[in-house]
């Protein structure tokens, strides 16, 4: 999948906590669960969490795997102020910040972990690179992110019949790090030390159509139900639910996948 970015039309960003847990935060708990099983880690360590959004991700993490402490920021005030009424541990910190300027100090982490975050950030090597900063000599250096170019990302059908009624799509700044030979490329170039990628594939189980179009559509980014006329959601709403998948029930399950890697800092 390519897309060409229009200037006119605004970033993806998550300012909405309630939408996004209506979006994707059922999706995040689903990929993150497999995530941190996969990274195997110890119980008390001291854990970055970059792009943190509403707390989702956080939550789990705080739960599997009962941290010393997490540092969890998100550049999004009203992310923050969601995830501040989630989560009360007092072992959690939460502020907002910048995936590429991180307010940490130098190899202050056990681990430093970004879920679905990387293909966000303008500059995935800058971001890394902070990463890479603020973990401690044989560190984890972590991150998952939606297969966005293999079509494993969950809204992949909306925005596939966005495009054939004439609406432009807004995606992540740098697809690119989503697939498998960049993510190991990027780990590599950074010295990072017993690499290894996982495929996390995930699903969903909506109510109906209409507890999909809530979710996906209504409470996804961009403003996509806002700038649609009534006969464009009319026509959006006849193309989806001809291609979704219902069961006698009129549940409908969606799947995704997700390209995951870790790697370890080279110990001095």
């Amino acid at each position: 999948m390519q897309e060409v970015l229009m200037s006119s039309l605004p970033t993806i960003r998550f300012n909405d906590g309630s939408a996004y847990e209506r979006f994707m935060a059922p999706w995040s708990r689903s990929a993150g669960t497999l995530f941190l099983d996969w990274l195997q880690q110890r119980q008390g360590l001291d854990w970055a969490d970059i792009g943190c959004g509403n707390g989702a991700f956080t939550e789990l993490l705080l739960a599997q795997w009962s941290p010393a402490s997490i540092c969890a920021i998100d550049p999004s005030e009203e992310q923050i102020a969601a995830a501040r009424r989630r989560i009360s541990a007092e072992q959690v910190e939460l502020s907002v910040g910048d995936a590429m300027a991180l307010p940490f100090a130098d190899a202050r982490f056990d681990a430093a972990v970004m879920a679905l975050v990387l293909f966000f950030v303008p500059d995935p090597k800058k971001g890394v690179a902070e990463m890479l900063r603020v973990t401690k000599p044989g560190g984890m250096v972590a991150s998952y992110t939606w297969d966005m170019l293999r079509g494993g990302t969950p809204p992949q059908l909306v925005w596939d019949v966005l495009r054939e009624i004439g609406q432009p799509v807004v995606l992540p700044p740098s697809l690119e790090v989503s697939r498998f030979d960049a993510l190991k490329a990027l780990w590599a170039e950074f010295g990072l030390r017993d690499i290894e990628t996982r495929e996390l594939v995930v699903e969903r189980t909506y109510a109906d159509f209409d507890d999909y179009w809530l979710s996906m559509v209504v409470s996804g980014p961009s403003g996509i139900a806002e700038r649609l006329s009534d006969a464009e959601s009319a026509e959006m709403k006849r193309l989806l639910q001809a291609r979704l998948p219902a069961s006698a029930s009129g549940a409908i399950t969606v799947h995704g996948w997700a390209t995951a890697i870790k790697g370890r800092k080279a110990s001095r």
